[in-house]
C-alpha cells in the first residue's frame, strides 16, 4: 500500500507541475489564420458567437447583476445565462483575478501586445464591472498570478518572485514566505490561515502567510475558500473535493467535465465554478453535477 500510495503521489505531483508549467509559461498559438494575429486566434476580431478563449485564469460572479466574468489570456470575459459572451473591456492577459464587490474586481498580468504599457500589471482595479482598470501599486514589476481579498486585506502571490505578498491598503506590501505555489487560499474566519498549493501537497500557514508547513501529501491545483465549513480543491485530474475542516480531512463530491483545471471559484457554500481545458462549468450543488457556461478551446478558436 505505501508502495502504490507513494507512486500516486509522484504521478500527482507531476500532474501539478504540468499545471504550474502551462500557468507561468502558456504555449502561444501560431501565427497565421488560426494564429495571435489571425480572424480566428485570440488577438484576432471576435467572431459571431463571441470572443474565442484559449486559457483562463480566473473566474468570479459579480454580486451586483450575478453576472459571471472569466478572466482570460485574452482580456475579461461577461457570460450570460443564455450562453452569450461578450469581451467586457481590452486584451490584457488576465492572470491574478477576484471580485471583491459589486462592478469591483481586482487583477494583475500582463497588458495587451500592442498597448506600449510595462510587461507586468502590479496590482490593477476595476470598479465598472471590467471595463476599464487602474493601476493601484507594483506596476510594472509584479505579476500576480493568484489573488485573494479577505479581512479587508489582498494576499497576492507574486509570480515573479516566488513570494507572498500581503497589503492592507493595496499600495504598501509586506513581503512573506518565499514558496512555489500555484494557487492559495485564505480562512474566512482567520485572517492568518493561509493555505497554498504545490508539488508537495497542500500547505498551510497559521502565521499571515509568514511561514508555511509541511505538504499535506494530498496534491491539489486550486483552492476556494468561501465559508469556514466549506473549503474546495480542485485536483490536477479534475477531481472537486471539499473539507469541512480547514482542510484537515477531504471528500471528493464530483468530477468537473474538461479534464486539467485552470481555475476555482467557490461563490458560496454550494455555487462552484471551475475552469479545465475545455470549458468554463458551473456547479449549483456543490459540485454533484456541472453545466457548461462557456467553451474553451487551447487553440483559441470557437
Amino acid at each position: 500500500m505505501k508502495i502504490r500510495s507513494r507512486a500516486a503521489a509522484v504521478v500527482t505531483a507531476a500532474a501539478l507541475a504540468a499545471v504550474l508549467s502551462a500557468c507561468s509559461s502558456p504555449a502561444q498559438p501560431p501565427s497565421g489564420p488560426d494564429g495571435p494575429d489571425g480572424p480566428d486566434g485570440p488577438d484576432g476580431p471576435d467572431g459571431p458567437d463571441g470572443p474565442a478563449v484559449a486559457h483562463v485564469h480566473g473566474l468570479g460572479v459579480d454580486p451586483a447583476d450575478g453576472g459571471l466574468y472569466v478572466a482570460t489570456h485574452e482580456g475579461v470575459i461577461g457570460v450570460a445565462d443564455d450562453g452569450t459572451a461578450r469581451r467586457v473591456g481590452d486584451k490584457a492577459d488576465y492572470m491574478g483575478f477576484t471580485v471583491i464587490g459589486p462592478k469591483t474586481f481586482l487583477g494583475s498580468g500582463h497588458p495587451a501586445e500592442d498597448s506600449g504599457d510595462h510587461g507586468n500589471l502590479g496590482l490593477i482595479r476595476s470598479i465598472d464591472a471590467g471595463a476599464s482598470w487602474k493601476t493601484l501599486s507594483l506596476g510594472g514589476t509584479t505579476d500576480f498570478h493568484s489573488l485573494e481579498y479577505a479581512h479587508g486585506t489582498v494576499y497576492g502571490y507574486d509570480s515573479t518572485r516566488g513570494v507572498l505578498r500581503v497589503s492592507t491598503d493595496t499600495t504598501t506590501w509586506d513581503d512573506r514566505a518565499e514558496i512555489e505555489a500555484l494557487d492559495m487560499a485564505v480562512s474566512p474566519r482567520d485572517r492568518d490561515v493561509v493555505l497554498a498549493t504545490t508539488r508537495r501537497g497542500v500547505v498551510r500557514s497559521t502565521d499571515g502567510g509568514r511561514s508555511f508547513g509541511a505538504g499535506s501529501g494530498r496534491v491539489l491545483a486550486f483552492l476556494s475558500w468561501p465559508a469556514a465549513d466549506a473549503l474546495y480543491g480542485v485536483d490536477p485530474e479534475g477531481g472537486l473535493h471539499r473539507s469541512g475542516d480547514g482542510g484537515a480531512t477531504w471528500h471528493r463530491t464530483g468530477t468537473v467535465p474538461g479534464g486539467q483545471p485552470q481555475a476555482l471559484t467557490a461563490v458560496d457554500a454550494r455555487h462552484v465554478l471551475a475552469a479545465t481545458q475545455d470549458g468554463v462549468y458551473e456547479s449549483r450543488d456543490g459540485g454533484g453535477t456541472f453545466r457548461e457556461r462557456l467553451p474553451v478551446s487551447p487553440a483559441g478558436a470557437r
